[in-house]
């Protein structure tokens, strides 16, 4: 079985509150216990909290639109069992054109911090992971409650039949 942690748009900078930053890592500890490895989607922000993040799990980031951290990829193509996973911090505009050159069947992708599990008409799975730090609330839908802006992560795990489980985890924060 393959146990991966997703985060993304932390927006940490080595300036931040340093009990805030330590609560929010024991909240991720706690989240991504037994992860093997930990997806972070874009906005970091600075390299120390990848060193955190190091200490809980491997960690693989790509860049996003507020880092500062040098020699991240925008995107890139990772494996868990069958499942080639594409890792983007800007969701693409045009989501036919991109699935039909990439072949991968899940984009992890960050940016709009407001958590999302979906797939879509190209058989590809989408999941954006939110934001601990700086959560929006997912959009309204009909018939339901106004959704809650919360601070989020999430797992995905591949088991040994290749079965395909992902949970979005709610942090105390």
């Amino acid at each position: 079985m393959v146990k991966l942690g997703i985060i993304s748009d932390t927006h940490i900078y080595s300036d931040d509150n340093a009990e805030e930053v330590k609560r929010l890592l024991k909240e991720i500890k706690k989240a991504f216990k037994d992860v093997d490895q930990i997806i972070h989607a874009g906005d970091v922000c600075e390299a120390f909290l990848v060193d955190r993040l190091n200490d809980i799990a491997p960690t693989t980031c790509v860049k996003g639109n507020m880092d500062k951290i040098v020699n991240l990829d925008k995107f890139i193509i990772l494996s868990a069992g069958s499942y080639r996973i594409g890792v983007i911090h800007e969701p693409p505009q045009d989501l036919k054109g991109f699935f039909k050159t990439q072949n991968i069947h899940i984009l992890i992708h960050g940016h709009t911090h407001a958590p999302l599990i979906k797939g879509t008409p190209y058989n590809t799975l989408i999941v954006n992971p939110g934001s601990p730090t700086r959560p929006v609330a997912p959009p309204k839908k009909p018939y339901f409650q106004d959704p809650i802006a919360r601070p989020s992560v999430i797992t995905l795990s591949v088991n040994e039949n290749d079965l395909l489980s992902t949970y979005l985890i709610n942090l105390q924060l």
